[in-house]
């Protein structure tokens, strides 16, 4: 089964419209879009493209739609940042309730047997948690901690918004990266699983998805659109940044 993975994508549809043109093209039997869909400049407008698509698709919540849902719910959000709050309450605030309802069906997690790769488990963050960090640079340790009750071989996550793939015993970790708001590189990061995965990049026109964001009502728009699609952060800081987060999160038991 050939299948493409999307994560991380923030409501970033110019972006989200280049890559699924280049999906259309690698006969894909399968799209897994893998949380913090809507947390973004255009969320409805996002989730009108991804229910229109005729490749069956599978939804597995992010952390930002977790958030979305417990302020619904009128229950504490993850912790993850005050920005991040915020963002879940304006993100609530323009979504339809038709749209609500259908982000409250999107599973925690989504696994497929592969008869290359076996058991396939895709998630956004680790298996035990949407909003847990962890990195290429985690230690062996931390790692064998997270993965040491997954039962399947390969392990797809996002949530950090940068492409690996690493051992942890005989489990190999895959992160797709960012389609909407990437770390490293502008464009937009996405994989391919068939016979083997393949790391993919889609460049796209920058100034338009620039503009398309700076016209939306997004509080954050000139922000988002100068430093997460013009420009975006190094991979050197995020990684250190990011490890450091990950190393705080469960020495303070906050996943």
């Amino acid at each position: 089964m050939r299948i493409a993975a999307i994560y991380d994508l923030h409501a970033n549809t110019v972006a989200l419209e280049a890559v699924l043109r280049d999906i259309h093209k690698e006969n894909i039997e399968m799209l897994v879009v893998g949380g913090d869909v809507v947390s973004g400049p255009n969320p409805s407008e996002t989730l009108r493209i991804l229910c229109n698509i005729s490749i069956p698709v599978r939804f597995i919540l992010g952390n930002a739609e977790s958030d979305i849902l417990n302020h619904l719910a009128g229950k504490e959000f993850n912790g993850l940042s005050p920005r991040a709050n915020e963002e879940a309450i304006w993100v609530a605030s323009v979504l339809s309730d038709d749209e609500k309802k259908f982000l409250s069906s999107w599973g925690f997690s989504y696994s497929v047997e592969s008869d290359i790769f076996g058991k396939i488990l895709f998630c956004h963050g680790t298996p035990r948690s949407n909003q847990e960090i962890f990195t290429k640079q985690t230690s062996d340790e931390e790692l064998k901690s997270i993965f040491k009750d997954v039962s399947a071989s390969l392990v797809v996550c996002g949530h950090t918004h940068m492409q690996f793939d690493i051992m942890t015993g005989d489990i190999r970790v895959v992160n797709a990266g960012s389609l909407g708001m990437p770390f490293g590189f502008t464009g937009a990061d996405w994989i391919l699983i068939d016979e083997a995965i393949e790391f993919k990049h889609t460049d796209y026109n920058l100034e338009s998805a620039a503009e398309t964001i700076r016209n939306s009502n997004y509080p954050h728009a000139q922000t988002f659109s100068e430093n997460h699609v013009l420009n975006v952060p190094s991979e050197d800081i995020m990684l250190n940044t990011l490890t450091k987060s990950g190393d705080n999160q469960r020495e303070n038991k906050l996943v």
